[in-house]
Formats: C-alpha cells, sequence, structure tokens
C-alpha cells in the first residue's frame, strides 16, 4: 500500500444518536408533548439503537422518524418515484403477495414475521434484490430504498402500541392503504 492509499474500513458507523435525542426530535415534531411513558421510552432507546447508526446526521433521523409517524398512501401515489418503483418487474405481484401475507397474520409485525414474509416472497415469486424489496418498502415504510427502511419498517408497529401523540399506523394498516390507493 501507498502512502496515498488509505487503509479499508472494517468498523462500522458509531451510533451518536441516544434516546434523549430521539424524545427531543419527537417532541420538536409534535409527536410527544410531555415526559414519555415507559413504553415510550422503551421505544425511544430502540429507535435510536436501531436508526441512529444509519442516519448520518440529526437531519438524517427526522426523515427516518418521520416515515414512522407520517405515512400517507394518497400522497405516496403523486410521487413519481412511487409510479418508477410499482412499474418494475413484478412490482405488482410483490404488493398483492404482501397484503395477503401481511393481512393473514395479526400484528406486531417484528423482525420474526417480518423474514417470514421475506422468505414467502422470495419463494412464491422467485425475485430478490430490488425487485422485491423496493415495493415492500415503499408499501411499508413510505419509501423505496435501502435497508435503512427494514429497520423503519420493525419500529413501526411498537410506536403504534406505544401511544404517541400523533397517532402511528401499523403495518396492516399500511399494507391496505397501500393497496387502496394504488388501485
Amino acid at each position: 500500500m501507498t502512502s496515498d492509499q488509505a487503509p479499508a474500513s472494517t468498523e462500522t458507523t458509531a451510533n451518536p444518536f441516544v434516546a434523549t435525542d430521539v424524545v427531543e426530535i419527537l417532541r420538536e415534531r409534535g409527536w410527544l408533548s410531555s415526559e414519555p411513558s415507559s413504553e415510550q421510552a422503551a421505544w425511544c432507546d430502540r429507535a435510536a439503537a436501531m436508526l441512529g447508526s444509519r442516519a448520518g446526521d440529526r437531519t438524517a433521523l427526522v426523515a427516518l422518524l418521520s416515515l414512522i409517524f407520517h405515512y400517507d398512501a394518497t400522497e405516496l401515489m403523486t410521487r413519481s418515484e412511487t409510479h418508477v418503483t410499482m412499474s418494475r418487474y413484478a412490482a405488482r405481484d410483490v404488493l398483492r403477495q404482501l397484503a395477503r401475507l401481511v393481512l393473514e397474520k395479526a400484528p406486531p409485525f417484528d423482525s420474526e414475521r417480518f423474514k417470514e414474509v421475506v422468505e414467502a416472497l422470495k419463494t412464491n415469486l422467485d425475485i430478490r434484490g430490488r425487485e422485491l424489496f423496493h415495493p415492500l418498502r415503499l408499501a411499508l415504510a413510505g419509501r423505496a430504498g435501502e435497508g435503512d427502511l427494514d429497520r423503519v419498517i420493525l419500529l413501526v408497529d411498537e410506536a403504534a402500541r406505544a401511544g404517541f401523540v400523533t397517532p402511528v399506523k401499523t403495518i396492516r394498516e399500511r399494507a391496505l392503504e397501500f393497496c387502496a390507493a394504488f388501485d
């Protein structure tokens, strides 16, 4: 290695955020009006742990948290990115299967349930990668994109149960709303 080459980084990104950062953001946005309950505080801690290392800065963390607290499928349908994602190979098939899978089993939509849904989609549709995950993330997180959105998805049902000022739409509600708006 020459002196102008940097060594390959093997470290993961450190998490600069803690639960108090999430609480502060929620208050600023009007999603939390008082001291968090024990369930809300636990959720904020989990959100900081799951999203903090994925957010490069506070603005990025706010954007990820916004996906949890603001979901409007009708608004999503006005975005050209939605139509681009849904015009890709098998996107409509992913959406149909996803809705069926989400509706057939009661909440919560946790890590195990997410894995089950992804495996069922892979098996039933024989697709992988972007063709599978972008429509799934769009319908459930409100944005097509990379793996940080999977973490958003995993926080949704917990946030709905925690009882924040702004009601959070569950994964089941999001899937139904997206399907209704898409047709």
